[in-house]
């Protein structure tokens, strides 16, 4: 991604747009998947905006390109583009971002999402994953998914003069 953040951990990996969308492509090609011009335009899309875009959002830009584009083709899209993990969807403000990791597997990642400039900062850190989920395996529950989001002001905005 182009913005996701400022963050300066070593562990946080930031691609440029372009270079995403191109490794998403080899992807795809590895594992026989069809990446459409459609699929391929939301993916770009997403990943030029630097921060979290919603499906209207993206439904709007897609019509510059694309003038059949609809909700339904967007969200068609959207379900392929997260169903093999290159994008992730932020539950709290229903928007999604790229994955920092397209050629992994699918992975419960936290998210730091700034209620100033809406920009969302994927914390690589697993320990936070399995803490909760040994917590949660202590307590007898047997975790399927994980959705953590935590919301506040990144520092760029903390630092910003009122």
């Amino acid at each position: 991604m182009e913005r996701m953040s400022a963050c300066t951990d070593p562990k946080h990996h930031v691609h440029d747009g372009a270079a995403f969308v191109r490794e998403v492509v080899r992807i795809c090609k590895q594992r026989g998947l069809r990446l459409t011009p459609i699929r391929a335009n939301a993916l770009q899309l997403i990943a030029d905006a630097g921060r979290p875009m919603k499906a209207y959002e993206l439904l709007d830009q897609m019509k510059e390109t694309h003038d059949a584009a609809a909700p339904p083709t967007v969200y068609r899209a959207l379900d392929f583009l997260f169903e093999h993990g290159f994008i992730h969807k932020l539950a709290s403000i229903n928007a999604f971002v790229g994955c920092h990791h397209p050629g992994g597997e699918q992975h419960a990642v936290p998210f730091l999402i700034c209620d100033t400039c809406q920009s969302a900062t994927e914390l690589e850190d697993d320990s936070i994953v399995e803490a909760l989920e040994a917590r949660a395996r202590a307590q007898g529950f047997v975790p399927r998914a994980q959705t953590l989001e935590v919301h506040g002001v990144c520092a760029q905005c903390a630092a910003k003069p009122d």
